[in-house]
């Protein structure tokens, strides 16, 4: 496919912005990996995506040049949900409830005034997971590596005809007090906190 120089240029300033959208991106190197001979099936597999991509990319620019690239094709019924409704789902989903330790999506409908499914599909858009909690370790012991060897090892190569047990927290006691603050949850993050908690009870 063939380009003019002018083109090129443009397509090659928009590669070296530093704010380019994902998908003019990919356009433009579509276009420019066209012209410099490659095909279709190896556009689309070093660039990630389907061939059909690459095909519809190449029609539009020879038909609409440039301005072709700009514009993406629209499918389907238009957006319903504006760009401030999500703001406000996201906003408050980064926010703890005040009567619940995490939000569902039906409790948020209810809050935000969309449909269960609308606040899932924007959680998953934004890789927001409420319902997820991770938690990390930071050890101070020096002696700390040796002695997780010498643990993990007893689970993976016990002696002989030994018994191996393992002694967990007091039961019916839950973990709320954590030594360190939570770190919160936060688009493709879940919230965060740390292993150790305070034992606020005598026995």
């Amino acid at each position: 496919m063939e380009i003019s120089g002018a083109d090129r240029a443009e397509l090659e300033h928009w590669l070296r912005a530093p704010s380019i959208p994902q998908g003019l991106g990919i356009r433009a190197r579509i276009v420019l990996g066209s012209a410099m001979g490659e095909t279709v099936r190896g556009l689309a597999a070093r660039l990630g995506v389907t061939k059909t991509t690459v095909c519809l990319w190449r029609r539009r620019y020879r038909s609409a040049g440039l301005a072709g690239l700009r514009t993406q094709p629209r499918a389907g019924r238009p957006r319903r949900i504006t760009a401030a409704k999500e703001q406000a789902v996201i906003s408050a989903t980064l926010r703890k409830p005040k009567a619940a330790t995490h939000w569902s999506a039906r409790r948020l409908a209810q809050q935000v005034g969309l449909s269960a499914a609308t606040v899932h599909r924007i959680w998953q858009k934004y890789g927001l997971q409420p319902h997820r909690v991770e938690t990390f370790k930071f050890s101070r012991d020096p002696q700390f590596d040796a002695k997780l060897a010498d643990i993990v090892g007893r689970y993976l190569d016990p002696p002989e005809r030994a018994l191996v047990l393992c002694v967990d927290e007091k039961s019916q006691i839950q973990a709320l007090n954590r030594t360190q603050p939570a770190f919160p949850m936060w688009p493709g993050l879940p919230a965060r906190m740390i292993h150790d908690y305070l034992c606020l009870f005598k026995t």
